[in-house]
């Protein structure tokens, strides 16, 4: 019994420090993995000023570093800015082309001319360029689904140009992974 009884002794230290490493390996394991998750995340280390590379709003009078730089247009000369209103400069870009659709369940045609604007920096308006494509087919389908009723209506309008500066800022956040298109302003609108 005595041996048995020795035996019992020295192995219950034994398992119990083997047990203790191994938990203590475990633990540091757990924490080395939590710490480089949160570091891959963002959450902690590297440069904390520096987010994702997305269009910056540009205030009155600040150069825009991806400004158009054809020089050509109303906007080539220098721009002098009113103190009062946003901070921030407002530009705009035009669409050629007119746009012309059905309205929702009516025999009546909708011909809008259209401009976007945004705060933020010429990178927005060289997407919407670039995939006017695309974002010409998502106005349309908006402008397929408006009811004839809601394009007499001063409310209604605004709804429509509202539903536009979503549709085009989702073609732009699906393309581009960033919208920036603040609204939508109608230089033409006719229905018949």
């Amino acid at each position: 019994m005595a041996k048995g009884k020795d035996k019992g002794e020295g192995d219950k230290p034994k398992g119990g420090v083997m047990k203790l490493a191994l938990g203590g390996v475990a633990l540091i394991a757990v924490g080395a993995g939590g710490a480089y998750g949160a570091f891959a995340a963002g959450l902690i280390g590297g440069d904390k000023g520096q987010g994702p590379d997305v269009p910056k709003l540009v205030a009155k009078g600040e150069s825009d570093p991806y400004a158009p730089k054809d020089g050509k247009g109303k906007d080539s000369g220098p721009v002098v800015y009113g103190e009062g209103g946003s901070e921030y400069r407002t530009a705009y870009y035009a669409f050629e082309d007119s746009f012309t659709s059905n309205l929702a369940d009516s025999p009546a045609l909708i011909q809008v001319e259209l401009a976007v604007s945004t705060r933020r920096d010429g990178r927005v308006l060289q997407w919407v360029e670039n995939h006017e494509l695309a974002i010409r087919s998502a106005i349309l389908v908006q402008l397929a689904a408006t009811p004839e009723a809601d394009v007499y209506a001063v409310e209604g309008k605004r709804k429509l140009a509202r539903r536009l500066t979503e549709a085009i800022n989702g073609v732009l956040e699906d393309t581009e992974g960033f919208g920036g298109i603040e609204n939508v302003h109608f230089k033409g609108f006719l229905v018949q």
